[in-house]
């Protein structure tokens, strides 16, 4: 997904079970972030750093939309034990994933797997993407995916 291109639209199952679609936030700011797997180190880290700062994403009038692989349950669990207030997403068929090119070849400790490569973007209030982050570090990218916000918007 390159600046510019429109969002692919989508309807996946929340944590509480419900369909949330990205066309049903048309004329509202997006925040989509990709990550692997619920309570792993670095997904924790990042969804508790989204959580920390929803105040200040939803000042800006923005939705924060976290997307793994992991079942409802899993999500529920990851919640609830991480105090967690923003939205996930499952998708463990990977439709969305790969329709936003985040499912990709990845090397660990010499072994080749298919998984989710952590990435995020932002979504216009006309559905398009206006910055994209492919690749995250999680230490300081909440910070980063805010500030961007803020000059996108201003």
């Amino acid at each position: 997904m390159k600046k510019g291109a429109k969002a692919p639209d989508f309807c996946l199952k929340s944590a509480e079970g419900e369909d949330v679609c990205l066309s049903q936030f048309q004329g509202k700011w997006v925040v989509l972030y990709f990550y692997p797997k619920d309570n792993t180190s670095g997904c924790t880290l990042e969804a508790v750093d989204f959580t920390r700062h929803k105040k200040d994403f939803d000042a800006l009038g923005t939705e924060v939309m976290g997307i793994s692989p992991d079942s409802q349950k899993s999500h529920c669990n990851f919640r609830d034990k991480n105090n967690l207030t923003i939205t996930l997403l499952s998708d463990p068929e990977h439709k969305i994933i790969e329709k936003y090119g985040v499912w990709a070849l990845k090397k660990m400790y010499g072994r080749e797997y298919y998984g989710v490569q952590r990435s995020t973007y932002i979504v216009d209030p006309q559905g398009k993407i206006a910055h994209a982050w492919e690749k995250v570090k999680v230490k300081g990218h909440v910070e980063e995916v805010l500030q961007t916000l803020k000059e996108r918007q201003s």
